[in-house]
């Protein structure tokens, strides 16, 4: 365990500052390259919404020297997997191959790093126009309760702030776009100096120091990256909404400002989150599910961010039970947590739960080198293991307390999802 938790690495950054990650792992003929550009949805603004999202389609559509979808085919034919992920403050894309396809894996990133535009058309941009908007109708409008997190997040914060809109943008926007505004974000976004590089697994250090020079190293710095400069936002008011869909039983979602990832607070509010409803045995959870058997479900979770947090909880009522029935039992069980405080079994059982699936989780490849990348991107050290899961042990039963009255005593977002 303790290899995992601190790990050998070699950092170092090219003159047109890509910053390189390289971490060794013999133990399996495999190795996984993983690249976050630090741009999500918080980077957009307000009538361009979605272009990051977009961005994770466009960058598969083929580089100047890759044609249109061959970035899957040779990944594929090689043995390899591959995907990309948006969220609202950063784009990851990551392939994993047999350790003799690493030159081709940095050919093909590198391409497309410098040398998307030449390959840009607007049938292309159509194209995944399209793509997205028939994504947002799929997961989002035509899913149930598919448009109750975009109403809950466009409530808690106001309109111009980076978290306000959904990653994946407002219809009207995807509709928009222009070629003009593809071509913009990239070259504002897609630069060496606002990427972090990462190859982990089973390769040669010296090789693939030249490889990632070879390829990357001649691709120019396009434009200075803009900095998000925001206040942290104060729900001035308590609101609730009412969102009628086409649900056979209702929803009540519970929205509170909090603390960023690797914030102070940040590791409480999990640990909260846990107490509150991570097991069968915790407070909300135990009440609503086993003691009272008014709900058919219950979880919460604090959603760490760049910016800031927020922590929420969800619940759907057992047919025949009042929205309000749930919401004072939570409320209740909050109340408990802040006054008579949590057990140091509570306590130890969220700790030892948030450990083991952590370590679990980075006995895959894959997630370990795209931890390396997070803990590179927001901690500026790719071995940030151990300080990670040390915040959970340091958490103490009055921190908890601490965290609960701080924040959930606050102002929130009541979201009613109700059937129409």
């Amino acid at each position: 365990m303790k290899s995992i938790l601190n790990i050998q690495y070699e950092k170092f950054k090219l003159k047109n500052n890509l910053d390189v990650v390289l971490y060794q792992d013999k133990t399996l003929p495999i190795v996984a390259v993983n690249i976050w550009y630090k741009v999500g949805s918080a980077n957009e603004k307000p009538g361009k919404t979605g272009l990051a999202h977009l961005f994770e389609h466009m960058m598969f559509q083929g580089s100047q020297h890759v044609p249109k979808e061959m970035h899957f085919r040779y990944i594929q034919e090689a043995g390899g997997t591959l995907n990309g992920s948006t969220s609202i403050d950063r784009t990851n894309y990551y392939e994993s191959v047999p350790k003799t396809a690493l030159e081709m894996v940095l050919w093909l990133e590198s391409d497309r790093m410098g040398f998307l535009l030449p390959a840009l058309t607007q049938e292309k941009l159509d194209n995944q126009k399209g793509v997205v908007a028939n994504e947002r109708r799929q997961n989002y409008e035509n899913q149930p309760y598919g448009l109750a997190w975009e109403k809950l997040f466009a409530a808690l914060y106001p309109a111009d702030y980076p978290y306000h809109w959904p990653t994946i943008g407002w219809m009207e926007d995807i509709q928009s776009y222009t070629l003009d505004d593809v071509r913009n974000f990239f070259e504002t976004y897609y630069s060496p100096q606002n990427a972090s590089l990462v190859i982990g697994g089973n390769f040669e250090l010296n090789e693939a120091k030249e490889l990632v020079e070879k390829y990357f190293g001649e691709i120019p710095n396009n434009t200075v990256v803009p900095e998000l400069n925001v206040e942290f936002p104060e729900l001035d008011e308590t609101k609730k909404i009412i969102h009628k869909d086409n649900v056979q039983l209702p929803r009540i979602y519970l929205a509170w400002i909090s603390d960023k990832l690797y914030g102070p607070d940040d590791a409480a509010l999990d640990i909260l989150s846990d107490v509150l409803t991570g097991t069968k045995n915790s407070r909300i959870y135990k009440s609503l599910m086993f003691d009272k058997q008014i709900a058919q479900d219950v979880s919460s979770f604090q959603y760490s961010a760049k910016l800031n947090g927020s922590f929420i909880i969800m619940s759907t009522p057992k047919p025949g039970v009042e929205i309000h029935t749930i919401r004072e039992e939570i409320f209740t069980q909050i109340k408990s947590v802040i006054e008579d405080g949590i057990t140091d079994e509570e306590l130890q059982r969220s700790v030892n739960s948030f450990k083991s699936s952590y370590i679990y989780s980075l006995q895959n490849l894959n997630n370990l080198v795209d931890q390396i990348n997070n803990y590179n991107c927001y901690l500026n050290e790719p071995n940030s293991f151990l300080y990670d899961i040390e915040r959970y042990e340091k958490v103490t039963k009055e921190k908890v307390v601490e965290v609960a009255d701080k924040y959930l005593n606050k102002n929130f977002v009541e979201l009613n999802v109700v059937p129409k």
